[in-house]
């Protein structure tokens, strides 16, 4: 009995359901013995490669395989899985080889020689692409074929290889790649900042135009070379091959490059999006972890060496055990990210640090994604360490959990808070926790936040009738502007409760940076008063606030020690100051102590602050992802242009901005719908959907209409529902199959979509009303700012299209009036 390791292309995860449970049975067998009867492991004469092998999945369908033995091990790729004759001809024709410049593995098919072989297979018309004659629209075949990359393996398992139309496809068509919110997909850039151009919003025949957009002649003048690089340096300096590298370095302007990745696949595609972003060939190869260190042998050995390297782990991954197989066989291209990571995803995910880390990026840059990588990453290494993933709610905590349990199947969750494992819980849960296993030794703690001590810490106050009532006693001294309940909420989570004050002495001598309303003595006073009222008031009642169980749990834990080895946070804008005290207070000051994912643009929660003022200092180890993984061009350049107009300072008080990011795919403009009531807008939105319904390409469940307020939410279920459209109301938990979901804007957040419906993005409706931050035009503003980042995130759940609808008048969030009434 031989064990084997398989290993997995990304290209042979692409298969029919129809064959996903044959193709798990054939590999679990080939795994556990390759001599197995049944499984039929075969080589081919006169093959192109004799590592080349064949094995039986049923009576229709073969595996192409290459077997390689190393260091006492054999080792299966698994190529592809097609009909018994398409599998016979592409193994006899396919080699897996190493690229002499950078050492990465390739498929590469040459095509056919026997003139009874009619029809082109996935590596004809090369002919016209060695001679430098191919158009920059050219056959995926041919583009395939002169880059020597992973063709035959864009064919599902139904696919004839005779049949291109299964191979990569351009903007609009079926698009494989990056449809989850990892490292996938290809790319497309858009002009990104304040003077960028939006993409159209419609037809042009339809008279309707996206918002700030300007004409084309403006927009061409924009437009820089497509890349900066020669032939020498593609062929030379990156693997490219002789008759790719002409191609590139001929294409007329950006759009002819990006038409020419998305045909591509691996490294090459990747790396034309990096050179088409101003990118030079030597960060090109440092990005993608490119090796050219000199020529390279096609042997067993160097090609198992040569599949750990970051950029072939791209597009290759060693399977651990039957559930990992189970997984990544379900998985298929919606489950890529769990194994085919981006080398600089993979360098934030693996990287080890001499402190905390902070890694920013826009929506669908992969953020959640390295943060879960880098969970198992730090199990794998340590099997005991104490692991914590947290963010803001428990809806994105339950995904954090779904998703690594998703990623490692056999990953043994922590028993407990402090135990050895991963720990995954929304940061409100985890001072809960904390406060739960401390017990009854929480007096000084509680005394040291609250001024006195408690120990029943469960009960949880109705903070808006608590300070409603503490105002309505004791809040005479107040100016009028001042007898705000959302005023007096924020002052006290932002500048009572992290500060220990207990007293008015103590409250009087604070620093209250960043609030933006001045208070003299006399008005501190009073502040105080009501303060001191709605304690006792919870006190008497027995309860307490969110914010002040976390600051409770970091009092208790400054006092008995951390309970972690790392902390990983997620959505970490959205963190309250309280929230960072206490993770400070999780884990000790060390290496790889805290981990933390975030973006400023998707802060619809918490208030700014910086990070250095709770004992986390990041500056000089922040970095920043600018590659979108998840959502269009188009639906990208629609999304960030929402944010123009606002300034966005990230956790370390830096400025930030989208400048850079761009997206790896591409597809239809995003459509806008002006209705002149509310009844005819939920006309057109019930058409949309049963449209997307009915089209049948992507599952029920991965179709949405986002909104800002529940009461929308709630109207919308039942009008879609009365046209004939059921859907299902989405608040707690997970998507359930087999409706398209409605749910609020808030809600969405950590979420995807296949195709997305914002609802009612009507002025009156978002921004929501903000009346009550009129005491102070610098709240006001960060509350405006706030709403614009929300409704960024509500687009940007989209991946493949976008429709916004209105009645009445646009949002002033669309700029100007975006155009007439779709019908």
């Amino acid at each position: 009995m031989v064990e084997s390791f398989i290993i997995m292309s990304k290209q042979a995860t692409r298969l029919d359901n129809s064959l996903k449970q044959k193709a798990y049975t054939f590999l679990e067998k080939l795994g556990k013995d390759d001599s197995t009867s049944g499984l039929h492991i075969e080589p081919i004469e006169r093959a192109a490669d004799p590592r080349v092998r064949t094995g039986r999945v049923d009576r229709k369908y073969r595996a192409v395989l290459f077997q390689l033995d190393a260091d006492g091990k054999r080792y299966y790729v698994l190529h592809g899985i097609y009909n018994h004759d398409d599998a016979i001809d592409i193994a006899l024709r396919t080699r897996l080889s190493l690229n002499p410049v950078n050492g990465m593995p390739d498929f590469d098919t040459a095509e056919r020689t026997d003139p009874a072989g009619a029809g082109e297979g996935p590596r004809e018309r090369s002919a016209a692409v060695r001679s430098g004659e191919c158009s920059s629209a050219g056959s995926s075949s041919a583009v395939r074929s002169a880059g020597g990359s992973l063709a035959a393996g864009s064919f599902s398992a139904s696919s004839s290889p005779k049949d291109p139309s299964s191979a990569g496809e351009g903007p609009g068509g079926a698009f494989p790649e990056g449809l989850s919110s990892a490292g996938t997909g290809l790319g497309e850039r858009f002009p990104a900042g304040p003077s960028s151009a939006v993409p159209s919003s419609e037809d042009p025949s339809s008279g309707d135009t996206g918002p700030r957009e300007r004409p084309a002649a403006a927009r061409a003048e924009e437009r820089s070379p497509a890349i900066i690089a020669t032939v020498d340096e593609l062929v030379n300096g990156l693997g490219f091959s002789p008759e790719l590298a002409a191609r590139a370095v001929a294409l007329p302007d950006e759009d002819a490059l990006m038409t020419l990745a998305v045909e591509l696949e691996g490294w090459r595609a990747y790396a034309l999006i990096d050179l088409s972003a101003g990118m030079s060939i030597d960060d090109v190869r440092e990005d993608l972890g490119l090796d050219t260190g000199g020529a390279v042998e096609d042997t067993d050995e160097a090609i198992v060496d040569s599949l750990w390297a970051p950029a072939a782990r791209m597009e290759f991954a060693v399977i651990e055990g039957v559930d990992e197989l189970r997984a990544v066989i379900d998985g298929g291209d919606f489950g890529a990210w769990r194994v085919f990571l981006h080398p600089t995803q993979r360098r934030y995910a693996e990287g080890r640090w001499n402190g905390p880390f902070r890694l920013t990026g826009g929506a669908g840059t992969g953020k959640t994604v390295v943060v879960l990588h880098r969970a198992d990453s730090l199990l794998r290494q340590n099997p005991d360490a104490r692991v914590i993933a947290t963010t803001f709610t428990r809806n994105l905590a339950d995904e954090l959990g779904r998703g690594l349990r998703v990623l490692n199947p056999g990953l043994t969750p922590a028993r407990g808070l402090g135990r050895p494992g991963a720990y995954v819980s929304g940061i409100d849960a985890l001072a809960t926790a904390v406060l739960r296993s401390a017990g009854e030794s929480l007096d000084e703690a509680t005394a040291a936040v609250l001024g006195a001590g408690r120990t029943d810490l469960s009960g949880r106050t109705n903070e808006q009738n608590a300070w409603r009532e503490a105002l309505d006693v004791a809040g005479e001294a107040l100016a009028p502007r001042l007898r705000n309940t959302a005023f007096l909420s924020s002052e006290y989570e932002q500048v009572v409760l992290p500060n220990l004050i207990t007293d008015e002495a103590g409250y009087l001598r604070a620093r209250r940076a960043g609030r933006g309303v001045r208070l003299n003595r006399a008005a501190r006073k009073a502040v105080w008063a009501v303060v001191e009222r709605y304690r006792a008031d919870t006190r008497l009642a027995g309860t307490i606030s969110h914010a002040e169980a976390a600051a409770i749990a970091a009092a208790y834990l400054e006092r008995t020690g951390p309970l972690a080895d790392h902390v990983l946070v997620d959505e970490g804008q959205d963190l309250s100051a309280n929230h960072w005290r206490l993770v400070r207070a999780l884990v000790a000051d060390g290496a790889d102590d805290i981990f933390i994912a975030e973006d400023s643009h998707q802060r619809i929660y918490g208030a700014r602050l910086v990070l250095s003022r709770y004992g986390i200092g990041t500056r000089g180890r922040s970095r920043r992802l600018t590659l979108n993984y998840r959502t269009t061009a188009q639906i990208l350049g629609w999304a960030t242009n929402v944010l123009e107009g606002g300034r966005y300072l990230d956790l370390d008080e830096a400025e930030d901005s989208v400048e850079g990011y761009r997206s790896a795919r591409s597809g239809p403009r995003v459509r806008l719908i002006r209705a002149d009531t509310l009844t005819d807008e939920l006309d057109r939105a019930a058409e949309t959907m049963r449209a997307w319904r009915d089209a049948g390409d992507t599952a029920p469940e991965t179709l949405a209409v986002l909104v800002r307020a529940r009461r929308t939410r709630d109207l919308v279920v039942t009008g879609l529902a009365e046209r004939g459209v059921p859907v299902t109301p989405v608040d707690q938990g997970g998507v359930r199959p087999g409706r398209p979901v409605v749910m609020t804007m808030h809600r969405a957040k950590g979420t995807e979509f296949a195709k997305v419906l914002l609802f009612d993005v009507s002025r009156g409706s978002i921004p929501a009303a903000l009346r009550v931050y009129d005491y102070d035009e610098a709240e006001h503003d960060d509350a405006m700012l706030r709403e614009r980042s929300l409704l960024y995130v509500a687009a940007s759940r989209a991946r493949d299209e976008l429709v916004v609808a209105w009645s009445g008048e646009a949002s002033e969030l669309l700029g100007r009036e975006p155009g007439p009434a779709l019908h």
